[in-house]
């Protein structure tokens, strides 16, 4: 019986990292899928009873940026593991394999720099918010306002965790190596 090589071995060890990372976020992305037919229905009721019974709660209208924010903070990193990300195609495109898999790692790179960073200065903003009980200024508003909050060190800490797919499945590319995924 012959044993896997070590390259063979940390390859698919590799592999299977990725793909675990890129299964957390699809699971997340999945769930957030569902934020987006919730806040059409919102917004239908909400014009319904605007425009027909002169009635705009504003609860409801808050509800929007509640599910905006998950929407587009989570849906960035699952734009980035189906590849739906926003980049120069007109370039990229013309690039061979390697380059391509050399401007992902970057890309790769300095998305993770960015997305730590900004989780980590997110931090302090979602306690304050949490510990004065902030709530909206509205009257009739929503209350935990640091839930809202609390979608941008989650969002940003999911995108680092993309991001770190992607640098190991660029790497696996730029060695030569099948990246799965």
């Amino acid at each position: 019986m012959s044993r896997p090589s070590p390259a063979s071995a940390s390859r698919s060890g590799a592999v299977v990292l990725a793909d675990r990372l890129d299964a957390v976020v699809d699971v997340v992305g999945r769930w957030t899928a569902w934020c987006g037919l919730a806040i059409v229905v919102l917004v239908a009721f909400n014009v319904i009873l605007r425009y027909l019974f002169r009635v705009g709660p504003v609860w409801m209208q808050e509800m929007e940026w509640h599910l905006i924010s998950p929407i587009a903070l989570i849906g960035m990193s699952y734009a980035m593991r189906h590849d739906e990300h926003v980049r120069v195609d007109m370039f990229y495109e013309k690039f061979g394999t390697k380059t391509r898999a050399w401007v992902d790692f970057a890309a790769a790179l300095t998305t993770l720099a960015v997305a730590v960073i900004i989780a980590k200065l997110s931090l302090g903003m979602v306690e304050q918010s949490f510990t004065s009980g902030e709530t909206s200024t509205d009257p009739g508003g929503l209350p935990y306002r640091y839930l809202l909050k609390g979608f941008i060190p989650l969002g940003f800490a999911l995108l680092a965790v993309q991001a770190v797919a992607h640098g190991i499945r660029s790497v696996l590319r730029i060695a030569g190596r099948d990246a799965g995924g």
